[in-house]
């Protein structure tokens, strides 16, 4: 559908589609509790703030690349139907293709809260089938309010069946990844990637002092990232999901990362977010029989620290 086709059929008060960046397609969403922007490449969320807070929750940079076949940085990328790279070629896409291949928009409504529900649905194509061959229906929800509430559901219409690695890899906006904390995952085993892929114990809350790369297994935890530059805290509850990453590309990484940018501060987009990851990876990918689906869910809220 075009811009016109798309708003006479899922307009709503409060939602509009439009074309933006890249000659893309964004749902723009601004009720009384929240403003977000999703583009339909990707079913991509980029942009989320609730109306109480001046600062966005979501995290994109300011030299985010936007084009047909990009990657954003920043925002919800949707990593599917396989987290990390591909377990045996290396030449397909590092999280799947996903994040990179249009959806296409199957639903809208203003619930009785006033928040806005809107629908995606993963629109595959050759090049999706020649790098999964299976017959899997993705969608996503995304529900914008003063909270933000996604569900990424997989049904599995294969007569065999299917196994799925999947993660919404979130970048969260902070005040400064040297400041903050992330807490709830004291106790969790985790591979730590910038380690060799080691296999260690958390011991209190995640501290940044250089590049974390951690996938925490096993784990169905709410996560809080503690900001006090920003003087809030940043809620991650999930559902359906058994891994968190936590992951900072330091200075020496991002700046060999065009698409990081200065930052607000000029200091380093780094600095200005970390992501917190929810998802099914490693030990928890997840395996659905024929006709069983499966739904992650993750709600992003934000409050004042006491």
């Amino acid at each position: 559908m075009n811009v016109t086709e798309l708003n006479e059929h899922y307009g709503q008060p409060g939602l509009r589609f439009a074309e933006g960046a890249g000659e893309l397609i964004y749902a723009e969403i601004d009720n009384a509790g929240g403003s977000a922007r999703i583009c339909l490449q990707g079913a991509h969320i980029v942009g989320w703030r609730p109306k109480d807070q001046t600062e966005p929750v979501v995290w994109v940079s300011d030299q985010a690349k936007y084009g047909p076949g990009k990657s954003i940085r920043g925002g919800v990328p949707v990593c599917w139907p396989w987290f990390g790279p591909h377990a045996s070629e290396s030449a397909f896409p590092g999280h799947g293709f996903a994040r990179t291949t249009m959806w296409q928009v199957t639903g809208s409504e203003t619930l009785a809260d006033g928040a806005t529900r809107v629908g995606f649905m993963l629109m595959p194509n050759d090049r999706t089938h020649a790098q999964f061959p299976k017959a899997c229906r993705c969608e996503l929800i995304a529900t914008v309010g003063a909270s933000l509430r996604v569900d990424l559901v997989t049904s599995n219409l294969d007569t065999e069946t299917v196994t799925i690695g999947e993660a919404l890899h979130t970048y969260l906006r902070i005040g400064d990844i040297a400041d903050a904390a992330v807490t709830g995952l004291d106790g969790s085993e985790y591979v730590d990637k910038v380690d060799g892929g080691r296999r260690k114990h958390q011991a209190g809350a995640v501290m940044f002092s250089g590049e974390v790369d951690r996938v925490y297994v096993n784990t169905e935890s709410e996560c809080l990232i503690e900001d006090p530059v920003l003087g809030r805290r940043i809620r991650i509850a999930k559902s359906g999901g058994r891994s968190t990453v936590v992951w900072t590309p330091w200075q020496e990484k991002a700046e060999k990362m065009a698409d990081f940018g200065p930052g607000r501060a000029g200091q380093g987009g780094w600095r200005e977010m970390v992501c917190v990851e929810s998802g099914n990876a490693l030990d928890d990918v997840v395996s659905l029989a024929a006709g069983e689906r499966h739904t992650l869910s993750v709600i992003y809220s934000a409050e004042a620290l006491a």
